[in-house]
């Protein structure tokens, strides 16, 4: 189940909100907790097992360490625990990635592979583990206190807005917000929380899902026939797909989140308009540049080391982290080392070249050095990926026509990613996302935001093309 299928948007969230807001305080969190286990259950009714057997075993360990003085018994309950998840991730994400390329190797050397056989990625593992690790981490730390019931911790790693396609929301972030959300409970913040949830479905489901279609149906194509013009379509509809879907999920993720008291950290800020790799970086999956920062980068030195060298590898091995976390395949990893590189170069001498070429410059040069890099992350094959990217650049064969649809559907992509771009922009977005609304304003938005749902309802009914692209990660 996702959020902009009809189940979810017809039956399961109303029944849920009903549910929560009619139940008694002391049972909120029950209702919470139930309706997360059937909403993972609903589409991975095996692999609930998995998080229910891991969250009861890390509760403990996390307790127990928590008690203990003794600093080599806290460090060995943090290794398990955090050897446990890793592991769990490593198991189901990239043994196939892992066993595959044994294969290969032992081909060219004239042995017989390893059989096995190919595992199904469970939803949302990446997710929930890296806020699994996050937990006995802060408490490690001394960060926080570990929460004193076991279904509270399982609230916090099952809570399904966050559950499957984030945002990744850090253990001492939300760990007040479990046992207390009166501060959050207003019928003003259910509102504001409707509001963002309609705008990020409008975003998936008005935006992405058109661009998707059509990026689709260019890279299913033949890469032989194909003109630089369509290539440059296909990654260019593609580029918009990802932003608007991850984006529009993260702000239904937000709002659905606002709507029953808890503040989720954003995870986006209009990163197209960045002008720097680096800028980009601080506006995209803000939540997992943060939990690298914070669980890699730092304990690693950061930028408090004395040679360059061991800062470049420090961020080097962030983003080939980071590439390796979002999917099992050499293109992730390659598209990690390519944002690093960019990192590294920035740090040398680029950010002084963005200075002389001013903004407009420096934010276009970012836009296609970031759009280039989606062609590793969404073509499969490293062969793929090289043939795609000499289309682009070939310049041979004639514009196709399109129709207006696309066109249309594409000049929204491209005003909506760069509308903050300029001031008046940028002061319409900070008046919707953050100002305290007027009554004409609040009536002005429900108006709008019940419009915006209700046409997204229809293109869902109408069109059927509704992807989950997370399902890879």
């Amino acid at each position: 189940m996702v959020f902009s299928s009809i189940i979810f948007l017809l039956y399961f969230l109303p029944a849920f909100l009903l549910t929560y807001y009619f139940a008694d305080k002391k049972y909120k969190n029950f209702v919470i907790l139930f309706f997360s286990i059937f909403f993972y259950a609903w589409g991975a009714p095996k692999f609930i097992f998995v998080i229910l057997g891991t969250t009861f075993l890390d509760y403990h360990l996390v307790r127990w360490m928590d008690k203990t003085e003794k600093r080599l018994h806290r460090q060995l309950m943090l290794t398990l625990s955090v050897s446990i998840n890793l592991g769990l991730l490593f198991y189901f994400k990239y043994s196939n990635f892992f066993i595959e390329n044994a294969n290969e190797v032992l081909s060219l050397a004239g042995m017989s592979g390893i059989h096995w056989t190919k595992l199904i990625l469970p939803i949302g593992i990446s997710f929930y583990t890296f806020e699994t690790i996050t937990y006995v981490v802060d408490v490690y730390r001394r960060v926080h206190k570990p929460l004193n019931n076991f279904w509270d911790y399982q609230l916090y790693i099952i809570l399904f807005p966050k559950l499957i396609a984030g945002p990744i929301v850090r253990y001492h972030e939300i760990a007040d917000q479990i046992s207390d959300r009166s501060k959050n409970d207003t019928a003003d913040e259910r509102l504001m929380g409707f509001f963002r949830f309609a705008i990020g479905l409008a975003k998936k489901v008005i935006i992405a899902n058109q661009m998707g279609m059509q990026a689709d149906a260019i890279f299913a194509s033949n890469y032989a026939d194909l003109s630089s013009y369509m290539a440059w379509i296909g990654i260019l509809a593609y580029t918009f797909q990802i932003y608007f879907d991850f984006a529009g999920y993260s702000d239904m993720a937000i709002g659905i989140a606002r709507m029953i008291g808890f503040k989720f950290p954003e995870n986006f800020n209009n990163p197209y308009i960045a002008q720097s790799v680096t800028e980009f970086w601080r506006r995209w999956h803000i939540t997992l540049g943060n939990w690298m920062r914070n669980y890699l980068y730092i304990p690693l030195g950061g930028n408090r080391v004395n040679e360059k060298w061991r800062l470049y590898f420090n961020l080097w091995i962030v983003f080939l982290a980071s590439g390796f976390w979002h999917g099992a395949s050499w293109n992730f990893i390659i598209w990690g080392a390519y944002h690093g590189l960019f990192l590294v170069l920035e740090r040398s001498f680029l950010l002084n070249v963005y200075t002389k070429i001013g903004k407009l410059g420096s934010t276009l040069f970012t836009f296609f050095v970031i759009t280039i890099g989606w062609v590793f992350f969404r073509i499969e094959t490293f062969s793929g990926a090289i043939h795609y990217l000499k289309r682009m650049f070939s310049f041979y064969g004639s514009s196709a026509s399109l129709d207006t649809e696309f066109y249309t559907f594409f000049i929204l992509a491209v005003f909506f990613s760069f509308f903050t771009y300029f001031k008046k922009g940028k002061d319409i977005h900070d008046l919707i996302y953050w100002s305290k609304y007027t009554t004409k304003m609040q009536v002005f938005m429900t108006l709008l935001c019940l419009f915006l749902f209700g046409l997204s309802v229809s293109f869902i009914a109408a069109v059927g093309f509704n992807p989950f692209i997370y399902f890879r990660f």
